[in-house]
């Protein structure tokens, strides 16, 4: 099961005027002291984990402000994970914990209220989180969507037969198209060949068109709600956002439930791909993250930070970011008597530095914002319509490096003769800007003077260093394989 998912751990909340509790399977307690916080005693299955991760769970399974006197929402987070730096007191413990994939844990959670009439603020919170390495928001999503409901209707037995659902896969190879039984159901699941490769509809290996309602590609975000609507008030301003994305520039996504957030990163962390993923990214951050000092302090924000937050102390203390997105609806008349009020900014798109490289493609506007007021099934598809069009810009910016660096492949002839010759060339700068004056650029950009200025940005990038990477490492193994073969 640990291939899959860590484990689940559960907190039921009885809100009173000065503490609530949560409760862990197994028969463990999370005292929660609005001074002092909560305290993880357990998950299940038992799985250490240490009192910072705990405290970082527990705080990031519950909503910052709630949105609703009854109801639920799944949202995702991510923490760092600290196993390797507890490996001895792992070991002390008896309990044998996977190594991670990337340093990080990733939680889905299920939260919900309703009405407690034993409780003095009349109300009982419950969140369920499901833990794990793996970085499949629409699988997990729908997981804890599932589970979610049925537990607070049976309780431990229903996790139960998750555990043993689980248990019963097989381990998550990549690029594999699977089956997976789950509480009643089957999920047909496709799983990336690893976090850098974008899952595609077009592509999809399900051997039959891509049907939104039947199939998953595990990586992408959640389609629930319907990307779109989450973008709505900033859809004109979409191609600025994934300029930025592009150069690393840090960006605030600012809204009104850990579920808007969560959603809203993980879409914009998809559209990185296939570049490799050069900084830090926190679909649900809260003021309580053991990374909070690190990540928000009076210094620049660090390059290509993605942080979601709800809590409008952020809007204070993130006050020199250069960049925030807050997601949701655009503001109308007919709407405001229904939406929710929001601290914090409005929804919309909000920059002080960046300056617009390339032209938007308005037919693809157009097209989406007509969608926004279509049924959900249109709503999903412009979603997918447009991820798929932004995706193709990431690739489409790629061409001009990858017309240079075939020319740094070595000839068949200097493998030969020259000595561990079977590597990249050196990268130039000057020769890249000469190939990318002749040759120019598929993207649309306003003019050559921007399209030059985009790249040296780039070039500059914690990104572009890791691609290059990539690439040499890419050519050397095609090239050693052919000198041995």
């Amino acid at each position: 099961m640990s291939q899959w998912v860590l484990a689940f751990a559960v907190g039921q909340c009885h809100v009173t005027y000065l503490n609530r509790i949560l409760h862990v399977i197994p028969c463990t307690t999370v005292n929660f002291d609005l001074d002092v916080g909560p305290v993880v005693c357990g998950v299940h299955p038992p799985l250490y984990l240490a009192p910072a991760e705990k405290e970082n769970i527990a705080f990031s399974s519950f909503p910052d402000s709630l949105q609703f006197e009854q109801g639920s929402e799944v949202h995702s987070f991510r923490i760092q994970d600290l196993g390797t730096s507890q490996k001895r007191v792992v070991l002390d413990h008896g309990n044998n914990r996977p190594d991670n994939i990337d340093g990080y844990l990733y939680g889905y959670s299920h939260f919900s209220q309703r009405r407690d009439n034993t409780s003095k603020r009349g109300y009982q919170q419950t969140s369920l989180v499901l833990l794990s390495h793996l970085q499949y928001p629409a699988l997990f999503t729908t997981l804890i969507m599932k589970l979610g409901p049925l537990f607070l209707t049976h309780g431990v037995p229903m996790l139960e037969t998750a555990c043993h659902n689980i248990a019963h896969w097989c381990s998550p190879s990549p690029g594999l198209t699977i089956e997976l039984g789950f509480l009643g159901s089957v999920l047909h699941v496709e799983l990336p060949m690893n976090a850098d490769i974008q899952q595609l509809t077009e592509t999809a290996s399900f051997h039959e068109k891509f049907d939104p309602t039947l199939h998953l590609l595990s990586s992408i975000a959640p389609l629930d709600p319907p990307p779109i609507s989450i973008f709505e008030a900033s859809l004109p301003h979409l191609w600025s956002i994934w300029e930025c994305l592009m150069l690393c520039e840090p960006i605030l996504v600012f809204g009104s439930s850990p579920a808007a957030t969560s959603q809203a990163v993980w879409w914009l962390r998809d559209l990185l791909r296939p570049i490799p993923l050069a900084n830090d990214f926190r679909p649900y951050f809260t003021i309580h993250d053991k990374d909070h000092a690190l990540l928000v302090n009076k210094l620049p924000p660090k390059s290509g930070l993605i942080l979601g937050v709800t809590n409008p102390f952020f809007q204070k203390s993130c006050a020199h970011w250069p960049h925030v997105l807050s997601v949701g609806l655009k503001a109308s008349p007919r709407r405001q008597g229904n939406t929710t009020i929001m601290a914090g900014p409005p929804p919309g798109w909000c920059t002080r530095t960046h300056r617009r490289y390339i032209s938007k493609d308005r037919q693809v506007l157009k097209a989406i914002e007509k969608a926004c007021h279509a049924s959900v099934q249109d709503r999903i598809q412009a979603s997918l319509d447009l991820r798929r069009h932004l995706s193709s810009r990431t690739n489409t910016m790629l061409v001009p490096l990858n017309r240079y660096l075939n020319t740094l492949i070595p000839s068949p002839t200097e493998r030969t003769t020259v000595s561990g010759c079977r590597r990249l060339k050196p990268f130039s700068t000057v020769d890249f800007f000469s190939s990318l004056k002749a040759n120019g650029s598929p993207l649309p950009f306003k003019s050559a003077t921007k399209r030059r200025e985009f790249y040296e940005r780039w070039l500059k990038t914690p990104a572009f260093g890791l691609w290059l990477a990539q690439q040499e490492e890419v050519v050397h193994r095609t090239l050693q394989d052919k000198w041995t073969g």
